[in-house]
């Protein structure tokens, strides 16, 4: 309401206006319905400047309830994600559970005075990858218990410089300069970027499940986690389903001792099912259209998480949210990264070379591991393919773009290829590329016929044909996917090894076994 409006307002003044005197008086009811209607938009309008204000003020409130990090504490650089035909590339989330006991709620919740002040390990950490074209995402836990390599890291607050550790436990990597350690293993161990990470605290998860109202899970004997001495969650449910939250849904995603073969690995298992069914209780409760509900999520979501630089507001992580909506909860799909016993501590594990190699190659690949789904070959060419004689290629050498050794010479093989075929005006390029994909490249919108062309003599997809703002005629990257032979690797199909223990989001009648020894 502005001040002019205020000073319109009906005094009882004689009237100056000029207007005729009709002898007539004006009736009061009239200037009491005027006076009541500009008092009321003036009420409207405050409250409703009241109302942003009080709106911008809980914005800024929840903004500060995040905690924010660095990303990446390593030496080395991100990789590079390799664009689809349309130019999308993957998002990958690191989703981290720390097990600090810096607060007092986090102590309440297990460990001991001691452990006051140690640096934190994270217990749990999974990597989320949503596909490109956002239509299936892949979940892969690493047990806590395995050994990796964990690269230098320097804390961001301290500049302690943490040294390069051949093997260690992965959950070591938190203690090392904080989440953006855990982010520059994962980098080194799978070679896929990571884009952001969460990290939330014991307090945090308890908080969390509590906001949900509870996350149903099953067990499918009585079960109760206590050994004679002293080890294990405490947790303790009878057979069935039952929704946990508080004290007791932390004991869940903590259960070591009494699930399967009381195995870490078992214990992601269990924590997938907490996902899968946390995911849909989300789906089906916190939805707009129920402002109480989603206030209560906001302000436990926004509490209990670190967050990485690039996702410090609410509005970040609203529009992240929305990127993962976009996923069906069908296409959900969790994985554990296949490991063996480690042969120098049985109680420790690493890797499985094979299994564990098939599964990351496919999420850094974009390869759907539900077995559905296929990527989108792009637009088709609006204009036919100029003869072979006269397409100008430019051939990079990708193969050393990934962490793979780089292949001498591969950008001449293939153009000489590519030369005996007909295209005569094939150039070899002397600098690397920084793709590590195989991919023709274009520019504009007249080109793509001749990089279809181009991609057909060599077998390479379609989908691996795409436009990019700088590409100089048409550019061949020869990437570490194809590092000999005339022609690309027909690709065999690819399955998700049976080690990685496959739950697929949609999977609703999941149950834990129970370790013998601790049913009741």
């Amino acid at each position: 309401m502005t001040s002019s409006s205020l000073r319109t307002e009906d005094t009882g003044a004689p009237d100056t206006t000029g207007e005729p005197d009709t002898g007539e008086t004006v009736r009061p009811p009239r200037r009491r319905t005027t006076r009541v209607l500009r008092w009321t938009a003036l009420a409207l309008a405050l409250l409703l400047l009241g109302t942003a204000a009080a709106g911008y003020l809980y914005y800024r409130h929840l903004n500060n309830n995040l905690a924010q990090a660095p990303l990446n504490l390593g030496d080395s650089p991100k990789p590079s994600a390799t664009p689809d035909a349309a130019g999308r590339t993957p998002l990958n989330i690191l989703l981290i559970g720390s097990d600090s006991r810096n607060t007092a709620d986090d102590l309440e919740l297990g460990g001991s005075k001691g452990d006051v002040g140690r640096p934190p390990l994270a217990d749990v950490q999974m990597l989320l990858h949503v596909s490109a074209d956002r239509n299936d995402m892949s979940v892969i836990s690493l047990p806590r218990d395995t050994m990796v390599p964990i690269p230098r890291c320097t804390d961001p607050v301290t500049k302690k410089v943490y040294p390069e550790l051949s093997l260690a436990m992965a959950n070591e990597s938190l203690g090392r300069g904080g989440p953006g350690c855990t982010v520059a293993t994962w980098m080194r161990l799978t070679g896929i970027p990571v884009d952001h990470f969460m990290m939330v605290d014991f307090s945090g998860v308890v908080a969390m499940a509590d906001a949900v109202g509870g996350v149903p899970v099953c067990v499918k004997q009585n079960v109760y986690s206590h050994t004679t001495s002293g080890h294990g969650s405490g947790l303790k449910l009878k057979a069935g389903t039952h929704p946990v939250k508080g004290k007791q849904a932390l004991q869940w995603l903590r259960t070591r001792y009494g699930f399967e073969d009381g195995t870490d690995v078992g214990r992601t298992h269990a924590q997938h099912m907490y996902m899968n069914s946390m995911v849909r209780q989300l789906r089906a409760n916190a939805t707009l259209g129920n402002p109480a509900e989603m206030r209560r999520l906001a302000e436990a979501a926004t509490s209990a998480l670190t967050v990485d630089d690039g996702l410090g507001t609410v509005k970040k992580l609203y529009d992240l949210s929305m990127e993962l909506q976009k996923v069906p909860t069908e296409r959900i799909t969790m994985t554990t990264l296949p490991t063996t016993p480690w042969s120098q501590d049985h109680n420790r594990l690493v890797p499985a070379a094979d299994d564990a190699d098939k599964l990351v190659s496919m999420v850094r690949d974009d390869v759907p591991l539900d077995g559905r789904g296929t990527k989108d070959p792009g637009p088709k060419a609006t204009d036919p393919a100029a003869p072979p004689a006269e397409i100008t290629v430019r051939v990079e050498n990708g193969t050393g773009a990934g962490l793979e050794s780089p292949a001498p010479e591969r950008a001449g093989a293939v153009a000489g290829i590519l030369r005996d075929h007909g295209f005569t005006h094939t150039i070899e390029e002397k600098k690397a590329a920084a793709e590590p994909g195989t991919s023709v490249l274009y520019s504009g919108t007249t080109l793509r016929g001749d990089a279809l062309a181009v991609a057909e003599e060599l077998n390479i997809p379609a989908a691996r044909v795409r436009a990019v703002d700088d590409a100089q005629d048409i550019t061949l990257v020869v990437g570490a996917d194809w590092p000999s032979g005339d022609r690309f690797p027909k690709p065999a199909k690819r399955e998700v090894p049976k080690s990685a223990a496959v739950l697929g989001g949609d999977k609703t009648d999941a149950c834990m076994e129970i370790q013998e020894g601790f049913t009741w």
